[in-house]
């Protein structure tokens, strides 16, 4: 009976949160400086989230030309810059990344 309560409540506690914002999302609106600083979020958090991935894979800092995750990386940024498509530079990346992890044995 407890877990059913608390599944209850959490869907109370996300529900409420997420109907408010939607609610009152055509009746707010930010300032042209808060939109401009809230452009920067998905990059600073994807940052966050693939620089540790790539440069500490195994928890600690591993700069090697060894590196898979290291060398996949560099191998997509370069491929994103140059063909801008995102589709292209995830496949390739992860097959990159693949190849040099599995077939070559980095």
């Amino acid at each position: 009976m407890n877990e059913v309560i608390l599944i209850v409540g959490m869907f109370m506690v996300t529900f409420s949160v997420r109907y408010v914002l939607f609610a009152v999302a055509g009746r707010v609106h930010f300032p042209q400086w808060l939109n401009v600083a809230l452009g920067f979020v998905p990059p600073a958090v994807l940052t966050a989230i693939i620089v540790p991935a790539v440069l500490m894979p195994r928890g600690e800092l591993w700069l090697s030309p060894v590196n898979p995750w290291l060398l996949a990386a560099v191998f997509a940024a370069g491929l994103a810059f140059w063909r801008k498509d995102l589709l292209t530079t995830i496949v390739s990346g992860m097959l990159c990344f693949m190849v040099l992890r599995f077939a070559v044995g980095l």
